[in-house]
């Protein structure tokens, strides 16, 4: 079984390609500005990718971003779901903190690890998933949640994989208005934010599902209840086969309530594959695992890559079923074309005997 290491990428990975580490002596000049200052009031004031850009300027800057309060404050300002107890204890056991945690957490997953043949051969899979879910509507939190999800029992493993954040009845309060034209749902689609952090706490890596902003709003004729579709897309599977790409899709359903805003009544996760069938519990863990082992991009133009991604699976996805209708067109073709000789066979039996 190949293993894999439990390192993260470096903070080079969310660097800039236009910032690399410069000469030494270059780094006199920002040197001469004090500690105190830098520390207090630059460096807080910069989100997770800039300050991983500045911390590729020089190592004296290096050393003062490398700080895991630093990094502690914008995971938390990033992911508001990571302030949990057992969050932050899970992150404070990682490689070199939040620091790791924000890079495994941020940027895309775009090459996951191979193991070979995932039924021959699967990795060493977690007894227990955490995923840590915050969403925004026009940058206003509006629902953070963690829920911690066993990965051992015969059950998990042979079930359909799903993960749903609300109980059937509940249902949480925003104020997102109740959508009374199609407008509104296209509000959704530039105005709402998803981040859906999968975590490995034995393993100490971690990654974000999301594509950060909807790929898709649906509102039902019927029932008025709009779904909103966030996903993204990982690969690992064998070639050729359903798994090579999985979509990973996140569903928040909202309805509207008496007193004229929306209530989220859903968010849920499921993996699906090429063929369009839900895959089951180790299936699942077998891919989330490839992926959180996976190489990091840059972090750069995070929505579009992610939207990328889903059109390219959706693309091959229809690809697949049309070369399935093919075949079994042809099949067809050729049972009818079988039957018909085999009956005027029998009838030129019949009648020449």
């Amino acid at each position: 079984m190949a293993t894999t290491s439990s390192a993260s990428p470096p903070l080079s990975a969310l660097c800039s390609p236009a910032i690399t580490i410069v000469d030494q002596n270059n780094a006199s000049t920002i040197s001469t500005v004090h500690q105190d200052i830098i520390e207090t009031h630059i460096f807080t004031r910069l989100d997770g990718p800039t300050l991983a850009s500045a911390s590729c300027a020089s190592t004296h800057l290096h050393a003062l971003a490398s700080q895991e309060n630093l990094w502690t404050n914008i995971c938390h300002s990033t992911w508001p779901s990571t302030t949990s107890s057992r969050v932050r204890h899970v992150i404070s056991n990682f490689h070199n903190g939040p620091r790791s945690f924000f890079s495994d957490a941020f940027p895309l997953a775009i090459e996951p690890v191979s193991f070979g043949n995932s039924s021959e051969n699967p990795p060493d899979l977690p007894s227990e998933i955490i995923s840590a879910v915050d969403i925004y509507y026009k940058k206003e939190l509006i629902f953070s949640k963690v829920v911690e999800t066993e990965t051992v029992s015969a059950w998990f493993k042979c079930s359909p994989f799903r993960v749903d954040l609300l109980d059937p009845k509940e249902a949480v309060s925003t104020r997102i208005p109740n959508p009374d034209k199609d407008d509104t749902c296209r509000y959704l689609e530039e105005d709402m934010e998803l981040s859906w952090i999968i975590i490995d706490p034995i393993g100490k890596r971690a990654m974000n599902l999301s594509s950060q902003r909807p790929v898709n709003v649906h509102r039902h004729w019927l029932s008025g209840e709009v779904q909103v579709k966030f996903a993204s897309v990982v690969g690992g599977g064998g070639i050729g086969a359903a798994t090579e790409l999985v979509q990973c899709g996140v569903v928040v359903t909202c309805g509207g309530s008496a007193k004229g805003e929306m209530h989220v009544r859903e968010v849920s996760l499921q993996l699906e594959d090429m063929d369009g069938m839900y895959l089951n519990g180790k299936e699942s863990l077998v891919m989330l695992t490839r992926g959180m082992a996976g190489k990091r991009g840059r972090g750069k133009k995070r929505e579009s890559e992610r939207k990328k991604e889903v059109e390219e699976f959706l693309e091959r996805k229809r690809e697949r079923k049309e070369r399935k209708m093919r075949r079994e067109g042809t099949l067809d073709t050729l049972c009818v074309a079988f039957g018909v000789s085999a009956f005027a066979s029998s009838l030129l039996f019949l009648l020449f005997r």
